[in-house]
């Protein structure tokens, strides 16, 4: 399934994103600049509270580093932000981002359907930006954060996965 959707960017400039699932990643590795994981913890969904946008959540994720590899860039994340280890992952989608500004070239951000526990307590995010960690119906994410029909999309594929996984 494509879906696309536009959004005025934080200088005003429009930006597509055009969102496909995948159930793999063949796009170049140097173009992939951000993972996220909707991780599940057994049967429920976790949001992270970033300083960044106070009192707002989002999935666990963020950057993929220069020289290291998506996949590792979301174990990395996951652990970071929530203190979990990864158990199983594979894809759900990927965002292609265009700025219509011309200013950058088009990019990919990547999804992740993931199984997470808990390595212990969560303390802190190394990066100081994470300060809560909450478990949520998966149902219920909008509580949290609304990524419009691209997210919906998301969510639905996250929860037919997890409805598919047994052991955890």
């Amino acid at each position: 399934m494509q879906i696309i959707e536009k959004y005025r960017g934080d200088f005003g400039e429009e930006i597509i994103f055009e969102y496909s699932d995948a159930d793999s990643f063949n796009m170049p590795i140097e173009k992939c600049r951000q993972v996220y994981g909707i991780a599940f913890h057994k049967d429920k969904f976790l949001v992270v509270n970033n300083i960044l946008h106070p009192g707002s959540y989002t999935p666990i994720g963020g950057s993929v580093e220069k020289g290291e590899r998506p996949d590792d860039a979301l174990t990395r994340e996951i652990k970071e932000e929530s203190n979990m280890k990864v158990l199983e992952f594979r894809p759900i989608g990927y965002q292609k981002v265009i700025d219509t500004s011309g200013k950058e070239e088009p990019y990919y951000q990547l999804r992740y359907f993931c199984i997470v526990k808990p390595y212990g307590p969560f303390v802190s995010d190394p990066a100081g930006k994470v300060t809560e960690i909450v478990e949520c119906n998966p149902k219920e994410y909008k509580k949290y954060f609304d990524w419009g029909r691209i997210g919906e999309r998301i969510m639905e594929r996250a929860i037919e996965f997890r409805s598919t996984t047994a052991g955890y």
